[in-house]
Order: C-alpha cells, then structure tokens, then sequence
C-alpha cells in the first residue's frame, strides 16, 4: 500500500525534479521587469546573491570542511542540525539529511539561467543597455553557472544538467542526471565562452568590492584551472594537467600586472603576496585583498557564525563544529610538519590564526574554536589568541572562494603529476624542483621575520619522489586553506589518483556501475586522513566507506518522490522504496 500511495501522491505534486524553492517570484516574470538595464542588473545581483545564502556557504563549509579531517563535532549544541551532522560524521547519512539537498545551488543556477534567456531582449527596449553590457553580463551568468555545477558535481558526482530558465510551476522539468563528463565539458564550454569577453580586474580600484565580488577573467581561468585539475587527477589525463598549469599561470601573470607596490616591501617578490604578518588582516579582517579573486559578498555570515562560532543566540559559545585535533599541536621545526598528525610549525603565524587557544608549546590534543574568517584582530606575532567576544550574527565576514595562493597549489599539484616516475633521480629532482618553488613561497611567507631561518630549503626536500612530494603539496595546502571548504575536494582528487580509474568509468552513472557490480574501491590512504580526525570512531568511519559512491551525497529524497527519472546513489537506501512487512 506505500508504493502505491507514494505513487497517487506524487502525480498530484509539481512535475519538477526541483523544490519549487527554485522558482523565481512574481516581479521577475512579469512581463513589465525587463525593460531596463537596471531590471538586467537587478537579476545578475540576485545570482550573485543566491550564492551568498546562508544556506549554500552552509554547504560549503559542510560539504567541503565538516566532511574531511579538518571539522569535528562541538559537544554542546543539540537538535535536528547537530544530528544531521553526526550522520555525516558517522557515514551513516540518510536521503532526508537536510545537507543533502541541493535545490539552493540550484536556485543560483535558474536566476543564471533567467538572465542568459531574457537579458538580450532588453537591448532592443532600453538603449543604455548595450551590446557589451550585455555580453558583461551574460559571460558573468554563464561562468556562475559553471562554477555551481562545479560543486554539484564534487558532492553529488550525477546531477541533473538544467540550461533552461524555470519561471513557473507549469513547466514540465522532468530531468534525469548526466554524467560528471558531460556536465564538467559543460561547465568548460560556458567558461570558454565567457572568458571571450573582457571581464579585467584592472578596471577597478582596489578599494572597489566589485574587483572580486564580480568573476572576472581570473575567476574564469582560475575556476578552469580547477576544473582541469579535477578531471586529470579523476581520469588521468596528462592534457588535462597541462591546461590547469595553463590557466594557473594565466592567472599568476594576470595577479603580477594588477599588483601595486607597498605593504613596506622591500624588494619585488615573485609573487604578489602580502607579508606573512599583514595578510591575515587583509585577507579576513579587510577583506577583497589584493591577492584574492573571487568572494562571495556577505553582510551577515550567519553560516560561519552558527557552525565555526556560536550556534545560536542563546547558546554558551561554541559552534556546531571545532578544528580537528590535528590543529591542536604544532612541531617545533619545519622539518617534522611532513609527518602525518601535525599541520603547522610553532614558527607559522597559520598556526595562530586558523585556531583560538593555541600555545607556543604545542597546545593540547582537545578541538579547537577557529578563528579563520572570525576575528579581526591581526596575527602580527606568535602570540596565543584568546576566544574573541562577538555578538551572535554580527559576523560580516566575505567567504573566498579563490585567491592567489589557491592557484599556486593548484599548479604546484599538476606539476607533480606531470613528473614521469621511470626518469633517472636526476631528472625526477629538477622536475620536482619547480613545484617546491611554488609550495615554498606560499609557505615562507606565513613564517614569522625572526624565524625564516626555518624556511623550507631545497636541499632538505631534493630527495623527494614524487609520492612525498604529492603529500608535500597536499599538506600546504591545508595550512594555507584550511577551513576555506577546500580540504574534502583536495582528498577526492588524491583518492582518484592512486586508484585504477577511467574517463570511461566517469561517463557512467554509479547506479549503472552498481548495478553491473564495478563500483570503484576508495584509496586505503585516503580513507585514513579522513578517519583519523574521528577518534574512536576511525576504524568504523573507515569500514563504512566501502566503494566510490561513498564519496558522494545521496539525492535529496524529495527529488526522488518526485521525479522517477531520478536515480538513487546506491550507497544510500531510498527510503520511499516498497518494503515488505511479511
């Protein structure tokens, strides 16, 4: 009777695969909106602004921090989130899991898609709006678009490919999900297309937001830059790690041109970086740094304050999550960070503004607060930090999504793969060479000026193969990054590296794969970085994630009730699905 029930009930809902959340309101369609440039622009900011939700930075800070090793649970807060959350932690995360859904990325996408269908008939009615603005605004819809698939397909691998605009409940959206191929060459096709038109960030001061808060031609190519990585490293394509060295240096080069002289350097550096002392002001504290590229602009950043601070007004002050213990101790050397259980030197000013409550004798084994993208208070020395008294809600914290240092890793991690392992040593140790350049300057910038004796030295990393020279990489990049919903995609990528994968695999739909019993394995040695921040619960954690559809979220079972076209992730059990009680 369930199944049937099931059945009578969805044939009276929306014929959408979408929450009717996505649907834009009234005004937007209304026949008298888009008459002017200002109705264009209205609606380009309401793209933008669907991505600065509470509930997609929510996601971001879920998906890619809470997932990895570097987020743990608090222990106080309570309630249906907190036990959404222990799902996720415990790998046992149902298809009603509220982080599950994905209809506000996809709310982003219909406002792209909205104004990619109507902006072009405002040129013939208004004739401010011109030809360039809109070809500006079209190659900005069409780069966000990209980049909300983009994380689409790093959390749900087969997702629904929507290019059409969806103005009323009346439309018939009944889509299926494609492919990770064809929905990343996709996203690379619209970045191709909007990166023709000059979206230059010289055009605008530095103390203009718009400078980052629009994609501009370093967003596309950094944005392509990681697309790239991410396919070579899932399917092995050496081209593919070629053009995200490409489009890093695009940017680099683009970054070296826009950089003005300051911040009492004393010399040109090759790369333009602020002071190790004066970026973390600059970067969470002023905010739309010089060396950013991309950040969505947030007045209130309720999603940072409720998961990384205080979870609600009343509690006692703590967040839904708090660093791992991998932040709770530092090594005293440079040397021994490249073990596995210690992420920063005690000389690394990251180690003093990533976390409240550090020491300089290491701290202790308990979860941290962090203090990334919470306090102001410059980190200009190693000086232990103190929980900072900020009203709940008050947090106007920006959330990057690229900047500098990103995309030198990202080069850094393609050049590596790019080295062939059946070269002499030699040859191995000058290719190697060039990305411990890149992984060093982002790392002797955050040492503090009286210890840059402790600066990564070649000569202790010359011995490098290849595999620890990978881990290198890896490990700078979550000093640099962390807590910045960048850790789960950087495992993923070493996960489909060290596994037997295929662009052929990646072309098919992991219920096809399950149903042909071919699902991938998971790499042991990534499982072991994400159990290792769960505690007593590791070895279970890592028992549980048995093949690569573990790697993914299910599909949001309200979807599923709704659109038959859908199909389940088979790691997570539909829970509409007829049951029998005999």
């Amino acid at each position: 009777m369930k199944k049937y029930i099931l059945m009578i009930v969805s044939s009276l809902m929306l014929v959408s695969c979408l929450d009717t959340i996505i649907l834009p309101d009234d005004k937007t369609v209304d026949e008298d909106f888009w008459k002017t440039k200002s109705d264009v622009s209205s609606m380009v900011n309401a793209a933008y602004a669907a991505l600065a939700t509470n509930d997609v930075v929510t996601r971001f800070i879920v998906w890619g921090d809470f997932r990895s090793d570097e987020l743990v649970l608090a222990t106080s807060p309570s309630g249906s989130t907190y036990d959404a959350l222990a799902e996720i932690a415990a790998v046992n995360m149902q298809t009603t899991n509220t982080f599950a859904s994905w209809s506000s990325i996809y709310a982003a996408i219909n406002k792209c898609n909205i104004v990619l269908e109507r902006a072009e008939e405002v040129m013939s009615v208004d004739p401010n709006y011109t030809l360039g603005d809109y070809q500006t605004d079209r190659s900005q819809m069409l780069a966000l678009r990209a980049l909300c698939y983009f994380y689409l397909v790093r959390n749900f691998r087969d997702v629904p490919y929507i290019d059409e605009a969806y103005m009323n409940s009346s439309q018939n959206m009944q889509v299926g999900q494609s492919s990770p191929v064809y929905v990343l060459e996709r996203c690379i096709e619209d970045l191709e297309e909007a990166a023709k038109t000059p979206l230059s960030a010289k055009g605008f001061t530095t103390s203009e937001w718009q400078r980052v808060g629009w994609i501009t031609n370093d967003g596309i190519n950094a944005l392509l830059a990681d697309i790239y990585l991410w396919r070579a490293s899932v399917t092995h394509n050496a081209a593919d790690y070629q053009l995200c060295i490409d489009y890093c240096d695009k940017v680099i080069e683009s970054k070296r041109g826009q950089h003005i002289r300051g911040r009492n350097e004393i010399e040109d550096k090759p790369y333009p970086l602020a002071e190790g002392n004066q970026a973390y002001q600059a970067l969470f504290g002023d905010q739309n740094a010089e060396e950013s590229i991309l950040e969505l602009q947030i007045r209130s950043n309720l999603a940072v304050c409720q998961y990384l601070f205080k979870y609600a007004s009343n509690s006692s002050g703590e967040g839904y999550l708090k660093a791992s213990t991998l932040f709770g101790n530092a090594a005293s050397t440079i040397a021994s960070v490249n073990g596995a259980s210690q992420v920063f030197s005690l000389n690394d000013l990251r180690y003093y503004s990533s976390c409240f409550g550090v020491s300089t004798t290491g701290g202790s084994d308990a979860p941290l607060d962090v203090r990334k993208m919470i306090s102001i208070t410059p980190i200009m020395s190693k000086t232990p930090q103190s929980r900072d008294a900020i009203d709940y809600g008050s947090l106007d914290r920006n959330y990057i999504l690229y900047r500098l240092t990103d995309v030198m890793l990202m080069k850094a991690e393609a050049l590596v793969q790019q080295v062939d392992t059946t070269m002499t040593t030699d040859a191995q140790a000058a290719l190697l060479q060039v990305p411990f350049t890149l992984v060093q300057a982002v790392n002797t910038r955050s040492l503090h000026t009286d210890n840059l004796g402790d600066s990564m030295k070649w000569a202790s990393f010359s011995s490098y193969s290849k595999d620890q020279m990978e881990q290198l990489v890896m490990q700078e990049r979550l000093r640099e990054l962390c807590f910045e919903g960048k850790r789960w995609y950087d495992l993923l990528r070493y996960n489909y590296r060290h596994i037997d994968y295929s662009a052929d695999k990646y072309n098919q739909l992991l219920i096809d794969q399950s149903e042909a019993n071919a699902l991938a394995p998971i790499y042991g040695d990534m499982k072991t970085l994400v159990a290792r921040a769960r505690g007593t619960d590791a070895t279970a954690v890592s028992a549980k994630m048995q093949n690569e559809a573990y790697l993914y979220l299910p599909v949001p079972n309200v979807d599923i009730i709704v659109c038959p076209l859908l199909r389940q992730n088979p790691a997570y059990k539909n829970t509409n699905e007829f049951e029998k009680t005999y």
